[in-house]
């Protein structure tokens, strides 16, 4: 790779980060602030539960406005704006509230928004930025995958840079080939809290157990995904999507250390893997600048110390999560939808006591089964309404499901806790 390719010169350019006061908004923040030279925000969106480090990131970045989805949130927000920018010449930001605030944000006058929200309501935002010309570095996958064929007629080639750990890794080795020559997709798997268990093993999971990933320092939600493997399910659906890869040929591969964060196999035999300690700075700098390369966006691998490395195959009957998202992915058009929000209902349910573990991934299979997909979905409103079948459908199916049993405590110290790849919901 030469030195133009590594290094970018020209203007700064101009971000929005939608979920700010998240996981993933939080790192864009400090990605941000450690090089002024190619990154200005000039836009912020939160959920509202944190006004007061909104407020903050807000006035230390001199944004241009700021948005929340509830108006309950904005008089405090604009209260904490006017003390926390009393050393600014220019006004306090604008302030946007609403529901449809955060999607007005992405509209806003940049080069890149980030999407750093989670699940369905990321869509609308999505959308927006895609159709104001904006390059949307997108962590938020839900939208993607609920909204497949409305995203897809929206964005120009080029216009999704995928902000994920894994598709940034795939994105970065597809650079080594043309897309004739791909063979297949491989994505990594840390295996969760409970990789080597049998399904019975699992059948007095605790949510404590559940919570203790390995790896990564999440939010709840995502940290089950990850314990049930419906996260990479989500993933292999995402991957199919953004690279246009048959659904076939995107293997899922176990990788405890969480090191290579995937891989592309070509048709001569070659592989390449894309390798760094588990940090979400580097996807959110490379998505946030793509094409080109952040240096020390975050730290590389020690090559003066010993490594082992081991890859697994998936227990697929243990872990029946991506194999029922590969169905979903092949049907298409609403699916994916109903997929998604039936499994957003069971984990509540499981962390409120009310579901097995194992009835997480069952419970979703049912409500999917029971789903005639829109196969050809033209509009928003036809995804929200199979996202709102799928919730109540899920609500019944739970309410006639048996509790879950456990009663012991389970919880495990929880080992070093590597940035995190949490989202924020608006």
């Amino acid at each position: 790779m030469t030195a133009e390719e590594t290094t970018r010169g020209g203007a700064r350019r101009d971000v929005v980060i939608l979920g700010s006061t998240g996981s993933i908004g939080t790192q864009a923040v400090d990605v941000v602030t450690r090089n002024p030279e190619r990154f200005r925000v000039v836009g912020l969106a939160a959920g509202g539960r944190r006004v007061d480090l909104l407020a903050r990131q807000a006035a230390a970045l001199g944004v241009e406005a700021v948005a929340v989805p509830h108006e309950s949130a904005a008089e405090e927000l604009r209260s904490r704006l006017a003390a926390a920018c009393t050393d600014r010449e220019a006004a306090p930001p604008k302030v946007l509230a609403g529901p449809d605030a955060v999607a007005e944000l992405a509209r806003w006058p940049c080069d890149v928004v980030l999407n750093g929200v989670t699940g369905a309501l990321g869509l609308s935002s999505t959308l927006a930025a895609l159709d104001a010309g904006r390059v949307l570095a997108l962590a938020n996958k839900e939208s993607l995958i609920i909204g497949g064929p409305l995203v897809a007629e929206r964005a120009r080639p080029g216009q999704i840079v995928p902000v994920d750990s894994e598709h940034s890794a795939l994105a970065q080795c597809l650079r080594g080939g043309r897309a004739a020559e791909v063979r297949r997709l491989v994505l990594t798997a840390s295996g969760g809290p409970f990789r080597g268990r049998t399904r019975a093993e699992l059948a007095d999971v605790t949510p404590e157990q559940a919570l203790n990933h390995p790896t990564w320092n999440m939010g709840p939600v995502i940290t089950i995904n990850s314990a049930t493997l419906v996260n990479k399910g989500l993933e292999v659906i995402e991957a199919h999507l953004l690279f246009d890869v048959p659904m076939d040929r995107i293997e899922v591969v176990v990788h405890p250390q969480s090191v290579v964060h995937s891989m592309v196999e070509f048709v001569d035999g070659s592989t390449l893997a894309q390798a760094s300690p588990p940090d979400m700075r580097l996807p959110i700098a490379l998505g946030l600048d793509w094409p080109h390369r952040v240096p020390d966006a975050a730290p590389a691998v020690d090559w003066t110390r010993a490594h082992t490395w081991r890859f697994e195959p998936l227990d697929e009957d243990t872990f029946p999560a991506v194999e029922l998202a590969r169905e979903v992915g092949r049907i298409g058009g609403t699916a994916p939808a109903v997929y998604n929000a039936a499994n957003e209902e069971c984990v509540a349910a499981f962390l409120a006591g009310r579901l097995s573990f194992p009835g997480i991934v069952d419970s979703v299979a049912r409500v999917v089964s029971e789903h005639t997909p829109m196969r050809s979905c033209s509009s928003v409103e036809d995804v929200l309404a199979a996202d709102a079948w799928a919730r109540i459908r899920a609500r019944e199916v739970l309410a006639a499901a048996p509790r879950r049993g456990a009663s012991r405590d389970g919880s495990s110290r929880r080992g070093p806790a590597p940035t995190g790849k949490e989202d924020e919901c608006p």
